[in-house]
Formats: structure tokens, C-alpha cells, sequence
């Protein structure tokens, strides 16, 4: 069975649907799930489906002759409708790098579910500024790679390096990084090689609580909520699109350690679940903010 996910993006216009639909079928695919929604401020239309068709034998080279075949096809029967975007895309494991400092939270619980076949990823491997880690990688036969972080353009070219260097060994291209705890500002000149591509996460006390000891700061005003952001990162780390949010309520009993455990068990849980979404093809990014299906 030949199964796509179809993404599109439109401005919202009448017959949308009706094409869409009606040129899948002439395709001779059936469409198993359906999600869409139109932002009615910006009058953009977001879609996403899961189509499949029965097709034998099915081999590689069949497989992309159809890719190419439905998107000529969508883009033909949709030429007229204004600010089009669609994606055809094969439902396959996706490849991930992550990168990491020197906590092991978010990391760990990356490497456990990959393992286990929860997330439908492959490590190509895992990049750090401290050798800390190491030990923990190496358990699940994921190469680890240390990148020093003295001067930031040295290791930002050093990254990218590494990063060029596992596709070229696995022949893929890395379809998402991932930041899992990854203490470090990218500059533009990074993030601008993979725009919605770049994964975050982050306790959700900024902007109110910023600097090196967020925990402590909270604990000391009173919060009530510990929450986690996951989001794609653009030039701004922490202000990119927002993916998923997630909180926890606590109270005055807890200490400034107790909070920062569950604050990091609410990070490993959202970004999991963010990079679920991405993984399945259900986020859409429109400007700066996300369609989550």
C-alpha cells in the first residue's frame, strides 16, 4: 500500500476543497484522514491528508514516479488559487541529529523512545560542547561527537561540519536537529540552513525569569505553574514558533530543587511530543506561529 501525507497551504478561497479532493481521486488514491482549518484573520486555509492506493509491485523508483505524478497534478488543478504551498510527502522514518550540553533529561528520554519505537526517527547522531554525555550515547550505538564551544563561529562551523559529514555517510539529509537541552545561542548564520527544521525547548518562565538560575528566581517570586515550550527555532533562539506548551501547578512546597525536577520532566514530556508532531507531518508554520493538527 502507497501511502502520502499531503500538507497544502492557500489562501482560503471557495472550491479549495472540491479540487483537492476531486484531483486525488482522478489519481486513484482514497483518502483514509482528513484534518483542515482556515485562520479567518489572515484568510489562509491549512490542510492536511493521508491518502493512500494499492499499487503492486511497489518498489523505490514507483514510489517517487507517484510523488512526482500527484504533486504535477495538485499544482495543476489548484494554479489558480493565490499563495499555494503543498507538500507530497512518503510517510518514512525521518533523520534527526541532536544536540545536547550537559543535561541528560530530554536527551535520554529521546534516545529511550527511539530505541523503543516510539518515535518513527533515526539517529544519525548526537553533537555536544561537553564530553559529559558521551558515556550515555554510546549505550545505544549512536556516534558522539564533541565540538568544543570556545569561540562561536569556530563551533558553529565545526557543527555544520559534523552535520555535513553524516549525511554524506548516510546519504540522507538531516530532516530535523534537535535541541535537547542544548545550552547555546545559534546565530543567524546557522539557523538560516534550517528554517522550521531546528527544534526547541525551554521552561516556560521566559521572559519573566532570564539568566542561568530561572528556578531559583521562580521559587523566590512564588510561581504557582511550571511550565515547558517546545518550538522551531529562527534567528531569535526563544522566540520561534511555538509547537507545544504544556504546565504543571505546584505550591508553596516546593523547594527550588523540587521544582527544577519537574520542570525537567515537563520539558523531556513536551519536546517528545513535539517532535512526535513534526515527525508525523502535523505542524504547519504560517509566519510565526503553528497549525497543529
Amino acid at each position: 500500500m502507497l501511502e502520502f501525507i499531503l500538507k497544502i497551504q492557500a489562501r482560503d478561497s471557495k472550491g479549495l476543497v472540491s479540487a483537492i479532493s476531486t484531483t486525488i481521486a482522478n489519481k486513484g488514491y482514497n483518502i483514509v484522514k482528513n484534518d483542515e482549518f482556515v485562520d479567518p484573520l489572515k484568510q489562509r486555509f491549512f490542510m492536511r491528508l493521508k491518502i493512500q492506493k494499492e499499487i503492486k509491485p511497489l518498489n523505490v523508483e514507483i514510489k517517487e514516479q507517484e510523488e512526482r505524478s500527484l504533486k504535477t497534478a495538485l499544482f495543476k488543478a489548484l494554479e489558480n488559487f493565490s499563495e499555494l504551498l503543498i507538500e507530497v510527502i512518503l510517510t518514512h522514518k525521518k533523520n534527526i541529529i541532536l544536540l545536547a550540553t550537559k543535561e541528560s533529561h530530554c536527551l535520554g528520554d529521546l534516545l529511550l523512545r527511539v530505541y523503543g519505537g516510539e518515535l518513527n526517527a533515526q539517529i544519525l547522531g548526537v553533537i555536544s560542547n561537553h564530553e559529559i554525555l558521551r558515556p550515555l550515547v554510546e549505550k545505544f550505538d549512536i556516534p558522539y561527537f564533541y565540538a568544543p564551544c570556545v569561540d562561536q563561529i569556530l563551533h558553529e562551523k565545526e557543527v555544520l561540519e559534523i552535520i555535513k559529514n553524516l549525511e554524506l555517510k548516510h546519504k540522507v539529509s538531516a530532516d530535523l536537529l534537535v535541541l535537547a537541552k542544548y545550552m547555546r545561542i545559534l546565530s543567524h548564520d546557522f539557523t538560516k540552513h534550517y528554517e522550521n527544521q531546528i527544534l526547541n525547548i525551554h521552561h516556560s518562565f521566559l521572559p519573566a525569569f532570564i539568566g542561568a538560575n530561572p528556578y531559583q528566581q521562580a521559587f523566590e517570586r512564588g510561581v504557582k505553574v511550571i511550565g515547558a515550550t517546545a518550538h522551531f527555532v529562527n534567528e531569535s533562539l526563544d522566540a520561534g514558533p511555538i509547537i507545544i506548551q504544556d504546565t504543571l501547578p505546584i505550591n508553596h512546597n516546593y523547594s527550588v530543587e523540587k521544582m527544577r525536577l519537574a520542570g525537567k520532566d515537563i520539558e523531556k514530556l513536551v519536546l517528545a511530543r513535539a517532535l512526535k508532531l513534526v515527525l508525523e507531518d502535523r505542524v504547519f508554520v504560517h509566519e510565526n506561529k503553528t497549525v497543529v493538527f
